[in-house]
């Protein structure tokens, strides 16, 4: 028996060396691998000695020769290939370990150059994967280290069957088609929708469950040359049980949320709804409570927490011991989202609960035009992200606004983006009071944001993810005292819509933007 032992990653590469020896298998090898393997003793017989050949082009070839890759892609049964094989001096090779250059991690090195980076493309590598598995019949193959134990555990005692082959054949197709996503990637450039498309994504954990409890689900990071790192693919989960689809759902809602906003951001979510934000410059502690008794206390249970900031002691005091202004029941959250979080505050929020699950999620670099997916039933939707925040919008009324009226504006028509359609949102003094969302029409979105503010509307600013299409919607805002609103605009009827605000002494604005979430 011979195997062939060609790996950039050299984790628990002796102790398979050693099984392998055991069972009187003769060792091939290259390069830096032949003289890891030669250095701890093994006795190796280097690639060029079976080929005749020397490698060349500064390593480029080395195991790209006829007596290499005949000796895998042989049938044993086949009589043909075993007179092929003697006819030209070439052995059966019966496994192949193999894993490639670090192309990922040299692409996303900032420091790294173009040739760097080019000479990372591995080709000998993604070919003997490819011959091997094809193979798979006659010839085992190991991409990662992690098998070894599988193929050490069967190897000897006749396990190692046709199930375990085509496993581990598989893996190597995958993993090459991932390295050569990857590789298309950064060659593309901005080609963003090109003709065919494959995605590279990396599992990071099974969930507890999928949407509901009798579906399976799994976390994947999304892999990327562009810019690696972002959000969610590199959460750290510091506290609490495991997660569940729906909660990093919400989690990620919340996240996507507060970082739209420069000044301090704090967000509670429902069901990738916010029920309660506040946005400004005073401490998150503040912010925290102003957002919570002024707005939807009652969603909020059971909710996640998000903010822009680092949370300290006096934050993660306040999320610990605050109670609900309804009826004194304390509130319980599931998770808390930041960008970071001091060890003592840490420490503080583990004492809350056992369950509570505290996650730190990179910043983001928010011009970053990263894409959306959405899977339909035999298809995806692909689509570039919302990354628009107005902050300038067109007064189309009479009526000018205050200063604060223009900041709860803003603030109301940011967080209108994260809200599911049809939504209305109203913002008072920093704090979002009142929200609808989801509803076949706009009006009842604006009576569900209304009941929910009662009074604390009052002086408020709305917004409208899109077009208001009749006045309607503005009257029903007005009744509860918002004196500032913010549509996309463009509606046949924008002229009633003008006058109705006019007479109603209301500002009102067009954006030009529409933020329809589905």
């Amino acid at each position: 028996m011979r195997a062939l032992l060609s790996v950039y990653d050299k984790t628990d590469l002796d102790k398979l060396a050693k099984y392998l020896v055991e069972n009187e298998f003769e060792l091939i090898s290259t390069g830096g691998t032949y003289n890891f393997l030669s250095d701890k003793g093994f006795q190796v017989t280097k690639v060029d000695s079976v080929t005749g050949s020397p490698e060349i082009l500064d390593g480029r070839v080395k195991t790209l020769h006829p007596k290499i890759h005949g000796g895998i892609l042989a049938k044993r049964e086949n009589v043909s290939h075993s007179e092929d094989l003697s006819n030209n001096g070439i052995d059966y090779i019966d496994l192949v370990v193999t894993n490639l250059y670090p192309f990922y991690s040299v692409a996303t090195d900032i420091n790294a150059t173009e040739d760097q980076i080019i000479e990372n493309i591995d080709i000998g590598g993604p070919t003997l994967l490819r011959a091997a598995a094809k193979n798979f019949q006659d010839v085992v193959v190991l991409v990662d280290p992690a098998d070894y134990s599988l193929f050490e555990n069967n190897w000897s005692t006749n396990k190692f069957g046709i199930k375990e082959r085509k496993y581990l054949a598989g893996k190597a197709f995958q993993h090459v088609a991932h390295y050569d996503t990857l590789i298309s990637e950064y060659l593309r450039g901005n080609d963003e929708f090109s003709e065919t498309l494959t995605v590279a994504l990396t599992k990071v954990s099974d969930l507890r469950y999928g949407e509901n409890p009798h579906q399976k689900g799994s976390f994947y990071k999304l892999d990327s040359t562009k810019l690696p790192n972002q959000g969610f693919g590199s959460f750290v989960q510091h506290h609490g049980k495991d997660l569940s689809y729906v909660n990093l759902l919400d989690a990620d809602a919340a996240f996507n949320l507060v970082n739209d906003y420069s000044d301090n951001a704090i967000a509670i979510i429902k069901h990738t709804n916010p029920c309660c934000l506040a946005v400004g410059n005073e401490e998150l502690d503040v912010l925290f409570e102003k957002a919570l008794t002024q707005g939807d206390a009652i969603s909020a249970y059971g909710g996640i927490i998000a903010t822009n900031k680092n949370i300290d002691m006096k934050f993660a005091d306040k999320i610990r011991t605050l109670l609900s202004p309804i009826n004194g029941i304390r509130m319980f959250y599931e998770i808390v989202v930041c960008s970071s979080i001091d060890q003592d505050a840490l420490d503080h929020l583990k004492k809350k609960s056992k369950d509570l699950r505290i996650l730190t999620v990179p910043n983001v670099d928010s011009s970053y035009n990263w894409q959306t997916m959405r899977t339909l039933r035999g298809g995806m939707l692909i689509q570039d992200s919302d990354l628009s925040v107005e902050k300038e919008f067109e007064l189309v009324s009479v009526r000018k606004p205050t200063k604060r009226e223009l900041e709860d504006l803003t603030i109301a028509w940011i967080v209108c983006k994260h809200v599911k359609s049809n939504a209305i949102t109203f913002v008072k003094d920093g704090v979002l009071v009142g929200m609808g969302a989801g509803q076949p029409n706009r009006v009842g979105s604006a009576k569900i944001s209304g009941e929910a503010a009662q009074n604390k509307a009052i002086g408020a600013a709305a917004a409208s993810d899109a077009l208001i299409p009749f006045p309607d919607t503005i009257e029903v805002c007005a009744e509860y005292g918002v004196t500032s609103l913010v549509h996309t605009g463009g509606s046949i009827r924008d002229a009633e819509s003008v006058d109705i605000a006019n007479k109603l002494n209301l500002s009102f604005f067009t954006s030009g933007v529409r933020h329809f979430s589905h």
